[in-house]
């Protein structure tokens, strides 16, 4: 499945998608953390996030009930350099594809992170989207520029 993550500022980075087969879009922001994937996938100050991982391989201890912050997912989406599809700890239980397709996140792998790091540390906050690569980018460009991000997402 060949996806695409847009930014609101033009650049287009074009990978493999991971999880389930369906579009989104949130504010795109990176985390240097070498382990700790699924933590950050059930972290609740990354609410409404897509989370582009520096750290080249990110799914290479699976993903197993203890380790969760949170009950459910609070990021939108993930992106990563490439993605282990074989766990090898003796406590995992799924892989990241796999909990992505059940919880209905969709990743992009494959993306040269460090490229997209270095864009997101110089302009800041920047809003982007994981799409179908056949997506038209002008548009979705246009569509990220008439966003308005949710402010406040877990307060009550």
């Amino acid at each position: 499945m060949n996806k695409k993550l847009i930014l609101e500022s033009g650049e287009v980075f074009y990978g493999e998608g991971f999880g389930a087969d369906t579009e989104t879009s949130g504010e795109v922001v990176f985390s240097t953390g070498m382990t700790g994937y699924q933590e950050l996938i059930s972290d609740p100050s990354f609410c409404g996030q897509i989370v582009c991982m520096t750290y080249p391989l990110i799914g290479n201890y699976g993903i197993n009930r203890d380790d969760y912050e949170s009950i459910e997912p609070a990021i939108k989406g993930l992106i990563v350099k490439e993605l282990c599809d074989m766990p090898s700890n003796f406590r995992s239980q799924l892989t990241l594809d796999e909990l992505f397709k059940k919880k209905n996140l969709s990743g992009i792998s494959g993306i040269d992170t460090r490229k997209l790091t270095r864009i997101l540390r110089n302009k800041g906050v920047t809003k982007g989207k994981i799409v179908n690569a056949d997506a038209d980018e002008q548009s979705i460009i246009n569509e990220l520029k008439a966003t308005i991000l949710p402010k406040n997402q877990i307060e009550q």
